[in-house]
């Protein structure tokens, strides 16, 4: 009994330390594709990079696990210093258009934008952002917010579609 139980505990200390290579090894590629701070960190797994844009993640900034950033050809994700954005977190640059016929075997039209988070925001948990979007420095978005339209720095934003809830209060006070 003891050596099965010494067998199991093998077993998944050598997945677990299998899975945390890999990751480390995905996220030293997005290094050198991307625009990424030496001090960013990549909080947890499942963090996923990709598209043929440009994605800058700023200084002492981080994301959460499962959270993945799509930059599409010809537009950027730009993510400030000191930003903490959460797990389960989406931001894309691109989507398809809705009012158009799926049916129909034609080129599907896109519609994109770049998203622009700036320093010192903290984006919650489930948070999906929309293309084309700016959130403004020191802003907070709430947990489960659907974020479609420029956010106004200083601010705290929630909900679906996300909107201002209140301004910060003394925000230049130290």
């Amino acid at each position: 009994m003891l050596a099965v139980k010494v067998i199991n505990y093998a077993l998944a200390w050598f997945f677990d330390l299998a899975r945390r290579s890999s990751t480390a090894r995905r996220y030293k590629q997005y290094r050198a594709k991307y625009e990424i701070h030496p001090s960013f960190r990549f909080n947890g797994e499942g963090i996923v990079l990709y598209g043929d844009g440009r994605i800058v993640l700023g200084e002492g900034s981080y994301i959460g696990r499962f959270s993945p950033i799509q930059a599409a050809k010809g537009n950027e994700v730009v993510v400030g210093k000191n930003v903490r954005i959460s797990h389960f977190v989406k931001t894309y640059t691109g989507s398809t258009v809705p009012d158009q016929d799926f049916a129909k075997k034609t080129k599907l039209q896109k519609r994109t934008g770049s998203v622009t988070i700036g320093d010192g925001c903290w984006i919650g948990a489930n948070v999906f952002i929309r293309e084309g979007v700016t959130i403004g420095e020191d802003t907070v978005v709430g947990a489960n917010s659907v974020v479609t339209h420029d956010l106004p720095p200083h601010c705290i934003a929630a909900s679906c579609p996300a909107r201002v809830i209140r301004y910060k209060r003394n925000v230049n006070a130290e």
